[in-house]
């Protein structure tokens, strides 16, 4: 599987974004799509994911400012992020192949090359 990102930048605190991210090849492994984000100095934490189906998870914090969602014709999973913080500054993956199971997300083994999204004034 390949994933291709985009719609990273800068934005200012109370601004918008929404990336989206384009899985090709193996289209088997992606049952559940995900963004997960890396801030400096921290480790990966999942920002929502999303299955083929319309589950969704959601990291607490993002909950009400942030909607993940899919074309399944376009193999293509977006993320509109409202009301951004500069805490929600970091490097957002896209990730393939993952599990949702209940409130508990087990990432994927397919990744994109990230892209960064930084809040500030």
């Amino acid at each position: 599987v390949q994933l291709q990102a985009s719609g990273g930048g800068l934005v200012q605190p109370g601004g918008s974004l929404r990336l989206s991210c384009t899985a090709s090849g193996n289209i088997s492994s992606t049952d559940t799509l995900a963004w997960i984000r890396q801030a400096p100095g921290k480790q990966r934490d999942l920002v929502a994911a999303i299955t083929s189906g319309g589950t969704t998870l959601y990291k607490d914090s993002v909950k009400g400012r942030f909607t993940i969602s899919r074309d399944n014709a376009e193999n293509t999973v977006y993320l509109q992020m409202n009301s951004l913080k500069p805490e929600d500054t970091a490097v957002y993956y896209c990730n393939a192949d993952g599990r949702i199971y209940g409130s508990y997300f087990l990432h994927g083994t397919y990744w994109d090359q990230g892209t960064q999204v930084t809040v500030s004034s």
